[in-house]
């Protein structure tokens, strides 16, 4: 059963980072300038909050 009308849960997944799927690498990559491994480092060391994420990579 799925919930194709509503949004809930899509804002809290957006507000993270998942750091083994490679799209989601690419996407912060290229949004805050940084390389695949830097992003991948950061989710490891700060975690998969987004706005941490950023944080840490100086966006």
């Amino acid at each position: 059963m799925t919930n194709t009308g509503t949004t809930r849960g899509r804002n809290q997944d957006r507000a993270k980072v998942a750091g083994g799927q490679d799209h989601e690498v690419r996407y912060e990559a290229g949004k805050t300038g940084a390389r695949k491994d830097a992003v991948k480092s950061a989710v490891k060391s700060v975690g998969n909050s987004r706005k941490k994420v950023e944080d840490k990579l100086g966006k």
